[in-house]
């Protein structure tokens, strides 16, 4: 009777893999891996990670999700985890709001509108006003079909009713080097990218997506200052197996909270144009659920395919 009390109480009692749905070396694999270590170190049992990329993070969401809930597999994903769902919707083989356990949003970093220095403006409402005036030929990229640099350029092109053309890349690397170079007009970047190449004078920002001003880009207004709902948080979070028990989501959420407190997490979110949030799991799910009904909306409203 009191087995699953006692098992949330000694886990981990052997290593513990966190699936990441991405490959080596982005974003989610360098603070799955920091994460790991603080776990590590807080409880004496490795945490190692696991990359399945793929499917826009379906593969490794599905490997989860059938994984044994036991608290021995967990999924470190990213925000593309609810756009492919809007995206999918009824088509999945599984539900991530049912399937999946939350059990902390662990990070936050905005997108980050940033122009050629070629467009002659310097605010989302002059930049508005000019491609009104221009209707088709401003161009607008997005790092991968099907993502939240996707979704956030349909919402532009929703809340200010312009008709711009978006223009697809293979890569956020690829779309930044075609903005710079001029080949495109603007670009909804990820912060880290953006503020390298804002900085150095390549690229001019004008807002960020996130609810909040980001500590990152402090001079910087947010989409919904001119446009209510326009939100595009390119978070992080923790799951794991549906039915996993909850005391030990409660004891992985208070190692998230702890590890994000050390100072090499904090270097590395000041580098990364990152924000600790460290959610309980109510608060992931109720984001998780809003993230999905936005996105739906963007995609049914702009008739959007995936290719």
């Amino acid at each position: 009777m009191v087995a699953p009390c006692a098992g949330g109480a000694d886990w981990p009692e052997k290593p513990v893999r966190i699936i990441v749905p991405t490959g080596p070396s982005g974003g989610a694999d360098i603070q799955a891996r920091l994460l790991a270590d603080g776990f590590r170190s807080a409880t004496g049992q490795p945490f190692v990670i696991d990359n399945r990329p793929g499917a826009g993070t379906l593969i490794g969401t599905e490997l989860t999700v059938q994984a044994p809930p036991n608290g021995y597999t967990a999924l470190f994903t990213t925000a593309n985890i609810a756009v492919t769902s809007a995206f999918l919707g009824a088509g999945m083989k599984f539900s991530v709001t049912a399937d999946l356990r939350p059990v902390s949003w662990v990070t936050s970093t905005p997108l980050v509108l940033i122009l050629h220095p070629s467009v002659p403006v310097k605010s989302v409402k002059e930049l508005i006003s000019l491609v009104r005036q221009k209707p088709g030929v401003f161009n607008l990229g997005i790092n991968l079909p099907g993502s939240t640099s996707n979704l956030a350029a349909e919402m532009l092109k929703q809340h200010g009713r312009i008709d711009a053309t978006i223009v697809p890349f293979k890569s956020g690397g690829f779309a930044i080097t075609s903005l710079v170079s001029g080949e495109i007009d603007a670009l909804f970047a990820a912060g880290p990218v953006a503020r390298v190449h804002a900085s150095s004078g390549r690229v001019r920002p004008l807002a960020v997506t996130t609810a909040k001003r980001s500590s990152a880009f402090p001079d910087l207004p947010t989409m919904n200052t001119f446009y209510e709902g326009f939100e595009a948080d390119n978070w992080y979070a923790m799951f794991l197996p549906a039915k996993t028990p909850r005391e030990i989501a409660d004891r992985m959420n208070a190692l998230i909270v702890d590890v994000l407190k050390t100072a090499r997490m904090r270097d590395f979110m000041s580098k990364d144009a990152l924000e600790a949030v460290g959610s309980t799991p109510e608060e992931l799910a109720r984001m998780l659920e809003s993230e999905i009904a936005k996105y739906s909306r963007v995609i049914k409203t702009g008739n959007i395919k995936l290719p």
